[in-house]
């Protein structure tokens, strides 16, 4: 369960939002759409453990401190950090991974075509590269990172802003299959993109608001 009380966000002297309460369940699909700039980003973050609130305190699966929520949680940003390592690794970070369990990712998150035509494949070495790739190509190795992770709590902000309508469609459905036992919030400014979720709200004037 994700649960936030009271909760208080400001840059400098500025409040993103003020006092502002939400429970999750375990297992519930939750979106948050509103405009750029609202603040659904930044709650996304806190909730995260990357941002840390002005005041209260969140609890994620029972963890409140930043460094236990972030083992507790995978996420996906608009715009993912990629390390100067291999692919392969990027996606792992380091772990020991099942080539099949790889190959099942690699499919589902749309990676596999682009992969496939690298002289190295997976096994490409990014390093200042990762820079130059695509938003699209770094996005899809955020969400393969995230499903290696297979986390109990998934966060998603904006997950395939960087991909065309059928990639993002593709993607959207193997994410959807594999949140299928998991408990997702989702930030978006397209609510097409939350159908079959549980519930959705719109963050508007630091408020969350049921939609």
């Amino acid at each position: 369960m994700i649960k936030l009380e009271n909760v208080s966000f400001k840059y400098e002297n500025a409040y993103v939002f003020e006092n502002l309460s939400l429970t999750v369940k375990d297992g519930e699909k939750v979106g948050i759409i509103g405009e750029s700039g609202c603040g659904k980003s930044t709650l996304l973050k806190m909730i995260a453990g990357l941002n840390i609130p002005t005041s209260e305190e969140i609890n994620v699966d029972g963890e409140k401190d930043p460094e236990g929520i972030i083992k507790k949680v995978s996420v996906v940003m608009q715009s993912p950090m990629l390390l100067p390592l291999s692919i392969i690794d990027n996606i792992t970070m380091g772990h020991d991974h099942d080539e099949e369990r790889i190959e099942k990712i690699i499919e589902a998150a749309n990676l596999k075509k682009w992969t496939d035509s690298l002289p190295d494949g997976l096994n490409t070495y990014l390093g200042d590269r990762a820079d130059e790739l695509s938003g699209g190509q770094a996005q899809r190795i955020a969400i393969a990172r995230a499903m290696f992770k297979d986390a109990g709590i998934l966060l998603l902000d904006e997950p395939t802003s960087a991909l065309d309508g059928e990639n993002a469609a593709s993607v959207l459905e193997a994410i959807n299959r594999f949140t299928s036992d998991k408990t997702v919030i989702h930030v978006t400014h397209r609510r097409e993109h939350l159908n079959g979720y549980d519930r959705i709200f719109m963050m508007k004037d630091g408020k969350l608001i049921e939609a």
